[in-house]
């Protein structure tokens, strides 16, 4: 009797030494990515209300898709990863279609062709590729053994081209390079080996002279040629470089004050609000201001590759890995662009350059990750 009574009341027992669950945790919200990614968008707000020229009209459209993004973050968290596996091809092709209709029906700005227009709705298709492209990958190289083999390295190879070469006729290279390396990234963490590795960079070196003769644009192979020698037209090609290694290096080591930066208020630095934003931090916020800013994306990054170590699938780890390392090249690109160190590409800066379907973009892929963090705790619980 003593030992059935025993049995009995351990359940019960066990249920009241459990761990209370907190309301964001009911939510499946990673606390520590969440805190990091509030910490960036405010800061991102203070420099955009500087660098847009004291303009509250960027500073409040940035908030509302701030406030959209973060929405859909909570969402897509609720998301259960083995529906969004299937779902998959479904979300692909609707992007692939979306690509489609704008280089025959999208609206153009600079001589570019990227966005359509829906009931007074702008929007930007090819920012959506950067989820659906690894989304995509990740569960096509989930469902086989790994690490992949040659046959399934080329059908990823297939599926990566695709919105690629699609984004390419917009023109936009910086997007298209992002959406190419999202897709490469998920087929990195899906193990592959280094003689495939080796080989595509073999490619990529004989690929070099063809596709800067029959694919890139004049202007592009002008930027290409402007990072290695800026001061060759200063007042044409070179002059936004100029500008901003002007405005980092003014900064100094404590910058000259929040909406004192003479480069950036003057106007003499292009595209402040958006792809040289960091330039306007550099010049107000100096060393320090910039280092902060790195510390903070150093903490995003690194949360994210802990989800994906701890992932408890094939699909979630190759997918947190690579919506955390195209995170990374979004950071690296622009900071190295406005520094002189790549050709200017028009990437921004993630969660600080003005932009509206980037930014909500960027946080659909944090819900994503917060949906995989919490995956083991579904499962406990």
């Amino acid at each position: 009797m003593v030992q059935q009574d025993f049995q009995r009341r351990m359940p019960e027992a066990s249920r009241d030494l459990r761990r209370p669950v907190g309301m964001l945790q009911r939510l499946h919200v990673d606390i520590p990515l969440l805190l990091s990614l509030l910490v960036l968008t405010a800061f991102g707000l203070v420099v955009l209300y500087s660098a847009a020229g004291e303009s509250k009209h960027y500073v409040q459209r940035q908030a509302i898709f701030i406030g959209i993004g973060y929405v859909g973050m909570f969402v897509i968290a609720q998301f259960q990863m083995s529906l969004l596996q299937r779902w998959a091809p479904w979300f692909f092709a609707a992007g692939l279609v979306l690509l489609g209709l704008v280089l025959v029906m999208g609206t153009g700005a600079k001589g570019a062709q990227r966005w359509l227009s829906i009931g007074g709705f702008r929007f930007q298709p090819s920012e959506a590729l950067k989820l659906a492209v690894p989304i995509m990958v990740a569960s096509y190289l989930g469902e086989r053994v790994l690490p992949p083999s040659f046959r399934h390295i080329l059908a990823t190879l297939m599926i990566i081209a695709l919105p690629t070469v699609l984004i390419l006729e917009q023109p936009d290279l910086g997007t298209s390079l992002l959406v190419a390396a999202s897709g490469l990234i998920g087929l990195f963490f899906a193990g592959l080996r280094w003689r495939y590795i080796l080989g595509v960079g073999l490619l990529a070196l004989i690929g070099a002279w063809p596709m800067w003769q029959y694919v890139l644009r004049d202007y592009q192979k002008q930027r290409i040629l402007t990072m290695f020698n800026p001061e060759a037209d200063k007042l044409g090609a070179g002059w936004n470089i100029i500008q901003s290694k002007t405005a980092i290096g003014s900064g100094g080591f404590y910058g000259k004050g929040w909406m004192n930066g003479t480069q950036s208020q003057l106007n003499f630095l292009p595209e402040s609000h958006t792809d040289f934003i960091i330039a306007v931090l550099a010049e107000e916020f100096g060393l320090v201001g910039t280092l902060l800013l790195l510390v903070v994306y150093s903490v995003i990054i690194a949360r994210g590759l802990f989800i994906a170590i701890r992932a408890q699938s094939s699909f979630n780890r190759i997918l947190a890995g690579s919506i955390t390392f195209t995170f990374f090249v979004y950071v690296f690109v622009n900071i190295s662009m406005v520094s002189g160190l790549l050709p200017v590409v028009g990437v921004p800066l993630p969660l600080v350059s003005y932009g509206g379907t980037a930014i909500v973009t960027l946080l659909l892929g944090f819900g994503l990750l917060m949906a995989i963090s919490t995956e083991r705790r579904r499962v406990s619980i």
